[in-house]
C-alpha cells in the first residue's frame, strides 16, 4: 500500500510495509490465519505518514493546500489501480468463469468511485464467504484509505491551525479512534462481520491511531533511551508476528471486541519508535534490503495479487496436496511480483516522478485517453447471462 511523506524514505517503515504485504499474501494463499491483520498495519502506516505530511505542511505554510494534496494522492494511486482494473477485466473476459466476470463488471464502477467497501456492505456480500468469487474484493481497503484521505485533511486543516495544533490533532485522532472502536464492538457481534470489517467508520481507528502517533507522540518517544527503544521494538514486532500466527481467521475470540484495536495500537507505537530511531538495531533489521524492496512494491503487489490468485487454477485436494499448494503459492506470488514490478516501472514511477508523457498537456491527454479506454472496455465486454456455465439439474434425468 502507498505512502507519501518525507518519512517514506525511512527504510524501516518500508520494511514494515514489506512484512505487512507478505502476511496478506500468505493469508490469501491459505497459509497464515491471521495474515489479514497486515491490512491493519497498512492502515496505521498510512495514517502516520499522511498526518505527518499534513502537519509538516501546516508548520511550514500555516495552511494546507488541499487541492494539491488530493491531486498528489490521485497521481500516486490511480494510475496503477486503473491499469490493474483494466487488465483484470480483460483477463476475466478471457479466462474467468461467467459468474466471476459478471461480478467484476458489477463491482468496477464502485471501484472507480472508491467506495467498493460500501457496495459490498450494502449488497450484503460477505467478505469471509464470498470474496473468492469477486476479483476486486481486496479493494475494500483501498476504498477505506481513499475515504480517509478525503475527510482527514479537512479535519487537520481546522484542528491543526495555530498554537497547539498538533496536540489538538492528536486529541481528535484519539477520540475518533475510541468512537470507531465502540462501533466495531457493537457491529462486530453480528453473525456476518463484514460490516465491522469493511466499514470506513469501524476501521478508522487504525488510521487514526497512526495519525495520533505522528503528532505529539514523537516528543514522548524522543525521551526514551536508545537501548530501551530497541527492546520495545523487538517486543512489539514479536507480538505483531505472533498475532498473525495464532489468530485463526475472523472467528478468533475478541478480534472485533478490542483485539484488532490492540494490534493497531501496537503497530502505531512500533512505527513511532522506528521513525524516531531508524538506525537502531531493529530499524536496521526491518529496513534491510529484502523487506524494504518488498515494501516499495507493496501497493502494486497488493493490487495484483488477488486477481492473480483467483484466475490461476488451484490444485485439487488429494494426496500430496500440501506440496502442490505450496508450489501454487510460489507460482502465484511470483506472478504477482512480476506484475507489480511491471506496474511500478511502467506506470507508477513515471507518473509519480513526472515523466515527460505524464506532465502538462500530454499528461492530461494520457489521463483522458485512459479514462475513455477504461469506460469503453467496461461497456463493451458482454455481460454473462445469469446462470451461464452452470448445470440445469432438472434436465439431468432427461
Amino acid at each position: 500500500m502507498p505512502a507519501t511523506s518525507r518519512r517514506a524514505h525511512i527504510g524501516a517503515l518500508d520494511g514494515l510495509r514489506g512484512l505487512a504485504v507478505a502476511a496478506v499474501l500468505l493469508f490469501h494463499a491459505g497459509h497464515l490465519g491471521g495474515g489479514f491483520l497486515g491490512v491493519d498495519l497498512f492502515f496505521v502506516l498510512s495514517g502516520f505518514l499522511i498526518t505527518g505530511l499534513l502537519l509538516d505542511e501546516l508548520g511550514r505554510h500555516g495552511r494546507l493546500g488541499l487541492a494539491a494534496f488530493w491531486a498528489r494522492r490521485a497521481r500516486r494511486l490511480l494510475p496503477a489501480l486503473t491499469l490493474m482494473v483494466v487488465a483484470t477485466l480483460l483477463l476475466a473476459w478471457a479466462f474467468a468463469r461467467p459468474d466471476m466476470l459478471r461480478s467484476a463488471l458489477q463491482d468496477a464502477p464502485w471501484v472507480a468511485a472508491q467506495s467498493v467497501n460500501w457496495h459490498y456492505i450494502g449488497e450484503q456480500i460477505g467478505y469471509w464467504d464470498a470474496s473468492g468469487t469477486r476479483l476486486f474484493a481486496h479493494l475494500w481497503s483501498i476504498g477505506v484509505e481513499w475515504q480517509f484521505y478525503l475527510a482527514w485533511p479537512l479535519i487537520v486543516a481546522v484542528a491543526g491551525r495555530g498554537p497547539g495544533g498538533q496536540r489538538r490533532v492528536a486529541l481528535v485522532a484519539v477520540a475518533g479512534a475510541l468512537v470507531s472502536l465502540l462501533l466495531m464492538i457493537k457491529l462486530g457481534a453480528a453473525v456476518d462481520t463484514t460490516r465491522a470489517y469493511e466499514g470506513s467508520d469501524t476501521r478508522a481507528f487504525s488510521l487514526l491511531l497512526g495519525a495520533a502517533a505522528a503528532a505529539p507522540a514523537r516528543n514522548v518517544v524522543a525521551r526514551l533511551p536508545r537501548p530501551a527503544t530497541d527492546v520495545i521494538c523487538v517486543l512489539l514486532l514479536c507480538g505483531l508476528g505472533a498475532s498473525w500466527v495464532v489468530t485463526a481467521g475472523e472467528k478468533a475470540p475478541g478480534l472485533f471486541q478490542g483485539g484488532m484495536f490492540a494490534h493497531s495500537l501496537g503497530s502505531a507505537v512500533l512505527i513511532a519508535l522506528l521513525s524516531h530511531v531508524p538506525d537502531g538495531r531493529m530499524g536496521r533489521v526491518i529496513g534491510s534490503a529484502a523487506p524494504r524492496r518488498l515494501g516499495e512494491l507493496s501497493y502494486s503487489l497488493y493490487l495484483w495479487h488477488w486477481p492473480i490468485y483467483l484466475l490461476l487454477p488451484r490444485p485439487a485436494p488429494g494426496p500430496g496436496s500440501w506440496a502442490w499448494n505450496w508450489a501454487w503459492t510460489i507460482a502465484a506470488i511470483g506472478l504477482s511480483l512480476l506484475a507489480a514490478v511491471v506496474s511500478k516501472t511502467a506506470v507508477e514511477d513515471p507518473v509519480r516522478l513526472r515523466a515527460g508523457w505524464a506532465t502538462g498537456r500530454r499528461g492530461w491527454a494520457a489521463l483522458a485517453v485512459t479514462a475513455v479506454t477504461a469506460l469503453g472496455l467496461w461497456a463493451a465486454i458482454p455481460r454473462p447471462v445469469p446462470g451461464a456455465g452452470t448445470v440445469d439439474l432438472s434436465r439431468l434425468d432427461q
